[in-house]
């Protein structure tokens, strides 16, 4: 038999593959980047065993799960495992404690396959339990630098560029504002919460004790961020990003407009895409309707319709420029300058991106 595993860190830090043998509704509930689900039992004999377990006792539980993957099933359950260990001979296997469906999945293996393949020492609990104290740790032990900034100003695009850069928005798939869902859904909260302390943990491996984050607020999307990150990050020093209003609209018009449009047609084709993608923006700005107030929201929405028509017809994305500039002048722009004003104390610098990267980039080795 293989030795087993319990070198977590090295896990993660090596990308090591992992094979889940959890049931399917365990591994939606929350997963590691990457790891492949291969179910020891599918999510209805789980729950048959589970009920026998609680009734009749270990012994008749188990004797029901061996039943229950039995013959075929069986078979082509440690053809998937086989599969899965000869395209990644270095890889682990594990289930929610290191027990019984993985010890279980680890010998039928090795004598139905011939393959001895290791498992982890604590399986799934034992690895999220590590990954919550990364990020803990991380608060506690690392500075931090908040990156802020009007809306449009591309503050995301200079953390992906910086080493020490933590990408929240990133790791929730949301753009972290009411128009800020992307085509694809986010991450169940515990999925964003271990690609956040992986992204830590490795970072922090190649010398990185000072990070920048972007201005988030509690949540990004529905997402919400880690509460010892987000208590650190309320007091931490800012840098506040600057850029024309012009350039700002533009980027604004990439990102949300002509990129998202593209992003729902690839997903859906052009007729069913497009329609998706201007319901999405209208179900955006419908967010915003108590903050702007109804005659605000209506004129809005009505130069957005109209940009929407021109652009279904082919005559280009012009119009949204109209809508865009609207919605900073009248309530992004004031939202910022009234936050900024409360945080004045906080700011530690403030320029456009070539000094602010500039910047971080120094401050990353003042430690």
């Amino acid at each position: 038999m293989a030795e087993n595993l319990s070198d977590l860190r090295h896990l993660f830090l090596s990308d090591v593959p992992m094979m889940d043998v959890r049931a399917p509704v365990e591994f939606g509930q929350g997963a590691f980047p990457g790891v492949v689900n291969l179910p020891l039992m599918d999510d209805g004999e789980r729950q048959k065993v589970g009920t026998c377990y609680k009734q009749q006792g270990q012994q008749a539980a188990i004797a029901l799960g061996h039943a229950l993957v039995s013959g075929d099933i069986k078979r082509a359950r440690i053809a998937a495992w086989a599969d899965f260990a000869q395209a990644h001979p270095h890889g682990v296997l594990y289930c929610f404690r290191g027990g019984l469906r993985s010890q279980i999945s680890q010998q039928w293996l090795q004598a139905e396959a011939g393959i001895a393949y290791p498992r982890v020492i604590g399986g799934y609990k034992a690895m999220r339990s590590f990954l919550l104290e990364t990020t803990q740790a991380a608060a506690e032990e690392c500075d931090f630098v908040v990156l802020s900034g009007s809306t449009g100003t591309g503050k995301t695009e200079v953390i992906e560029q910086l080493p020490q850069g933590i990408d929240l928005e990133g790791h929730a798939n949301h753009r972290g504002s009411s128009f800020g869902q992307r085509t694809t859904a986010q991450p169940a909260q515990i999925d964003f919460e271990n690609r956040l302390a992986i992204d830590f943990l490795k970072k922090r491996a190649r010398g990185h004790a000072r990070f920048v984050l972007e201005d988030e607020g509690k949540h990004v999307g529905s997402r919400a961020v880690p509460l010892e990150l987000r208590q650190r990050l309320e007091q931490a020093p800012i840098v506040y990003l600057h850029d024309t209003f012009e350039a700002r609209v533009e980027r604004i018009l990439r990102d949300y407009v002509v990129l998202q449009c593209a992003d729902f047609i690839a997903l859906l084709g052009p007729e069913a895409g497009f329609e998706a993608y201007a319901a999405r923006l209208l179900a955006s700005l419908d967010k915003l309707a108590r903050r702007l107030g109804g005659d605000l929201l209506l004129r809005v929405r009505a130069v957005m319709q109209a940009a929407l028509d021109q652009q279904q017809i082919g005559s280009g994305e012009a119009l949204h420029r109209e809508w865009i500039a609207a919605l900073l002048k009248r309530y992004y722009d004031p939202m910022y300058a009234f936050q900024r004003q409360s945080r004045t104390g906080r700011i530690v610098f403030e320029g456009e991106r070539p000094a602010v990267v500039e910047y971080l980039q120094e401050r990353r080795e003042l430690r």
